[in-house]
């Protein structure tokens, strides 16, 4: 059964990108496309954007005014400056708390959609044989293992089958990070021999005693 076979493999290649990358970064990505949408959450966040620049505005202007010479006009600006800021706290406390909200569904989804799925999907395929291994290839305690903990004897369990796509998954992902490693760190070293390495500029006293050796 190839579906089941490539489901497995991409589910805990999920997985491993999830934990690779980590769930904090998959979960701001995702808030920024979320407030890149045209919803109501991406209006408030681009109002709270204009209530700071606007607070930034007048801030600097504040401070750029005397309270003593221009006591009228600091008072002003002083009135819009804690105006703002109150606007500012107030958005800031309902952006928190909808982020806060939003990760915490982003959690169960992600987790649901991973590891849920893969623990449903071990037990719902648990007797139930991925592939079978032809027969006296392995010994009975290697069928045994490979089968646990019911498939039949003789085949490859889907616990036995994720246990093997996790493996190559980390094999393949440490080679391309030793290669990428390698070709940077090798990067690197030439330009700083490039940049190391002296031009050769012909002297012109070289240039002169040449110039007499022809006359």
């Amino acid at each position: 059964m190839p579906s089941l076979l490539l489901t497995v493999f991409l589910l805990q290649l999920a997985i491993h990108m999830v934990n690779t990358f980590g769930a904090s970064s998959i979960n701001a990505l995702l808030w920024r496309m979320y407030n890149s949408l045209p919803v109501s959450k991406s209006e408030s966040s681009a109002e709270q954007r204009e209530l700071k620049s606007k607070f930034m505005k007048v801030r600097k202007e504040l401070n750029a005014t005397s309270s003593q010479d221009e006591f009228a006009k600091w008072a002003k600006l002083r009135r819009q400056h804690d105006k703002l800021l109150e606007q500012l706290e107030k958005n800031k406390a309902s952006t928190d708390s909808t982020r806060s909200t939003f990760d915490s569904a982003v959690s169960t989804l992600r987790w649901l959609g991973t590891n849920g799925l893969r623990m449903f999907m071990q037990f719902w395929y648990a007797k139930q044989a991925m592939f079978w291994i032809p027969k006296g290839w392995v010994p009975y305690y290697a069928e045994w293992l490979l089968s646990f903990p019911r498939a039949p004897l003789g085949s490859i369990s889907i616990q036995a089958w994720f246990l093997a796509c996790t493996a190559i998954i980390i094999l393949v992902s440490d080679a391309l990070v030793a290669v990428v490693a390698l070709v940077g760190s090798f990067g690197s070293k030439t330009a700083q021999e490039a940049k190391k390495e002296p031009m050769a500029f012909p002297s012109e006293k070289a240039g002169a005693g040449d110039s007499k050796e022809e006359l």
